[in-house]
């Protein structure tokens, strides 16, 4: 039938149960177990101990299909935890309850109760002694409820793709798992879980795009937070030596498979370590999720077999450059031939830009996608980094790394630059490259400047993208695939 035939039909339903006195939205029963209780407790019994039983089970969930046959049926319900079948029978069940039954549909929210047996076929189920309509659904379920083919529909209507795909609930359940493990992580090695402002004077922390909102009471702008950093370092120099935040960021930037404009990152800062302490630690954190995750440090991500097995390659920068870019490497401190090469592999570069930020434009558009292996570049420009301190042995480069895994930044870390008078300088040279055209540029924030005059001690600090993680720990291609409600435009009508 057209869809319109079935919400007629089901109406029809509604008006026959109403006029026979029937709640179609009861709140006065609950269900005593889950499907995996069930399973869990019985899943091995056998006929004969099942029927020796004397307790009554209770499950509650969504009808997902009816196999009638005469005056019986036998059903499937669904709740959080999985499917089991149900056995509906005219002459088990009170006449009231039977005719309830027959007025169901597919997507109703159900509770039966009774004894549990094994079919013919020796499927374990519930024997329904009582049966009550919970939520009646007006609408029918999709695509015949084998799961949402539609992309844009599977977004825009998340409810019915958890309804439809066990797959994608549990891409949800592990991403609470996996936040949950890094809590623990976390917590044990001394860390204080905090939390910052996500509204705020200015943007700092990153260079990004805000997103812009006006306070009436105050009469003030803020932006939506694009990192929690410049916050989380005040909080050491005021000596929470061990700090880290797990919540949203918002780039007003582009949406792809790896870009959504509002993300969570965790971030996280350690006095007295150094970013070389932070890539073994990030080791540690990711082989200890994908032990509890997969039960080893191998796996498969799109294909791709990822190894986790400390150490992971190190690699700076302008090697990378070298290695895979093919640039020459009596090329690299050469502004001219560097921006020739730039253009030559397509990047959109000003004759202007600094020579560090050439160099990172060709490394985005031709080294990143070729960093499969867990790889930590290192050594970035001073001129894309302004927050981060600068190398003893080079002062045009910081102590940074970037780790890269299947062509994807996954965490971005650096030791942190301490020095009022050099940070005061940086974000003087950003507000150069902001006045030439450069919106992603660092603000200049004396507040910030203010706190570091305080001393803040050394420390180390990284932020890991929590949706890109997940991604990688759960097989999927699209970072829209991970997010419950990633930002979609407008629909067309």
């Amino acid at each position: 039938m057209e869809e319109h035939d079935l919400l007629k039909v089901r109406r029809e339903k509604i008006a026959a149960l109403q006029e026979a006195g029937v709640n179609l939205y009861p709140n006065d029963i609950k269900p005593e177990n889950t499907t995996a209780d069930i399973f869990a407790g019985y899943g091995n019994s056998d006929s004969e101990a099942l029927s020796e039983l004397t307790s009554r089970f209770s499950i509650a969930g969504r009808l997902m299909a009816v196999r009638s046959f005469g005056k019986a049926a036998f059903i499937k319900i669904q709740d959080r935890k999985g499917q089991m079948q149900g056995y509906v029978a005219k002459d088990i069940l009170s006449e009231s309850a039977y005719f309830v039954f027959k007025k169901l549909d597919i997507g109703d929210i159900i509770y039966i109760s009774g004894k549990l047996f094994r079919t013919k076929t020796n499927e374990l189920t519930i024997e329904a002694e009582e049966l009550r309509l919970m939520a009646k659904s007006l609408h029918p379920l999709p695509e015949k409820w084998h799961g949402l083919t539609d992309v844009e529909t599977r977004y825009r209507q998340r409810h019915l793709d958890l309804i439809s795909s066990s797959k994608v609930k549990e891409t949800f359940y592990r991403r609470s798992r996996i936040i949950h493990l890094i809590r623990q992580f976390m917590d044990k090695h001394d860390f204080l879980e905090v939390e910052t402002p996500m509204m705020q004077p200015r943007a700092g922390g990153a260079m990004a795009r805000p997103f812009k909102t006006h306070h009436n009471a105050l009469d003030m702008d803020f932006y939506l937070r694009i990192a929690p950093e410049l916050y989380l370092k005040r909080l050491v120099t005021g000596g929470l030596e061990r700090v880290y935040e797990i919540n949203r960021n918002f780039r007003n930037e582009g949406i792809s498979t790896f870009h959504n404009p509002e993300f969570t990152m965790m971030e996280f800062y350690w006095s007295y370590a150094t970013y070389e302490d932070l890539m073994s630690f990030t080791e540690e954190l990711f082989a200890y999720l994908a032990k509890d995750i997969f039960g080893g440090l191998k796996f498969i991500y799109q294909e791709k077999e990822i190894d986790l097995t400390p150490p992971w390659r190190r690699l700076s920068v302008k090697d990378a450059l070298v290695e895979l870019a093919g640039m020459e490497k009596s090329a690299l401190d050469d502004p001219a031939r560097v921006l020739a090469f730039a253009r030559k592999t397509g990047c959109d570069v000003k004759d202007t830009d600094p020579l560090g930020k050439i160099l990172m434009a060709v490394f985005d558009e031709v080294v990143e996608e070729k960093l499969t292996a867990p790889t930590f570049i290192t050594r970035y420009p001073v001129a894309v980094s302004p927050l981060s301190r600068r190398s003893k042995d080079d002062p045009e480069l910081t102590d940074r790394f970037e780790l890269y895994i299947c062509g994807r930044e996954i965490a971005n870390a650096f030791s942190e630059l301490n020095d009022p008078a050099d940070q005061r300088e940086r974000f003087l040279a950003q507000i150069k490259e902001r006045e030439a055209g450069d919106d992603e540029a660092h603000e200049m924030d004396e507040d910030y400047i203010h706190t570091l005059e305080y001393a803040m001690p050394p420390t180390a600090g990284e932020g890991i993208g929590i949706d890109r993680l997940v991604m990688l720990f759960t097989d999927s291609a699209s970072i829209r695939d991970v997010i419950l409600f990633p930002l979609l435009r407008a629909k067309q009508e």
